[in-house]
């Protein structure tokens, strides 16, 4: 299990994003001065090897007229990842593990390996503050055959020639079996409070996230669909 520490990092995630988010073709825009960041919510995956730190942060904007909320995937490593230097938020000095790169978490084999085998099951979303602590209010679905195609294969196996693409309605990760996992980036309150996936989906994850008046909302996350869909 991935251990929370309590330290300081300079920058901030919330700064990092500042200067990130409005880069982003899904950002929808905010104030002249640039967002106003408030974390909103969020949860957290374990690398099986313990080398990446995987986070899923709900980061809401209140510059504009609206607060808009965003769903960032992050990942921390201690090292640069290689081929991935457009992907790179940031850097970050973290007071226990010292230097850490920050990326787009849809460009990081690893966290989308997890994120594929929470969708599937086989991996538990993580409470974003506390070590060892489920997040109960993520909630999941998968219906089909291995993301791979084969009843036996695992997400792991197919990562390799998973690729992201953003656009204005958030990020597309294409699997080698020809289906799509679309992360909804900004995240918008479930009309029926049960954040159902469409009819059409093979799986799904939703969570809940904190509104500016401190009530909690629960939404859409990222929709999975297959070739034919």
């Amino acid at each position: 299990m991935a251990v929370i520490h309590q330290t300081e990092l300079r920058p901030t995630k919330l700064e990092l994003l500042t200067a990130w988010l409005p880069t982003r073709r899904w950002y929808v825009g905010g104030g002249a001065g640039g967002p106003e960041l408030a974390k909103a919510g969020g949860f957290r995956l374990d690398d099986p090897q313990g080398e990446v730190g995987i986070e899923f942060l709900a980061v809401t904007d209140g510059s504009g007229a609206e607060p808009v909320t965003y769903l960032v995937p992050f990942s921390y490593r201690g090292a640069p990842l290689d081929g991935a230097e457009h992907a790179l938020v940031g850097t970050m000095e973290h007071g226990v593990l010292g230097r850490r790169w920050a990326y787009d978490g849809c460009q990081d084999p690893v966290l989308v390996a997890e994120l594929l085998a929470l969708i599937e099951g086989r991996a538990p979303a993580q409470d974003q503050n506390a070590s060892d602590t489920p997040c109960r209010e993520v909630t999941r679905s998968y219906r089909g055959r291995g993301l791979t195609g084969t009843p036996t294969a695992g997400a792991a196996g197919a990562i390799g020639a998973t690729r992201a693409t953003d656009d204005r309605d958030g990020t597309a990760l294409t699997a080698p079996d020809g289906g799509t996992l679309r992360l909804r980036r900004v995240l918008r309150p479930a009309e029926d409070g049960d954040a159902l996936p469409p009819s059409h989906a093979t799986g799904h994850l939703a969570g809940a996230w904190q509104l500016p008046d401190g009530t909690r909302a629960r939404g859409l996350f990222a929709v999975l669909t297959p070739a034919t869909a």
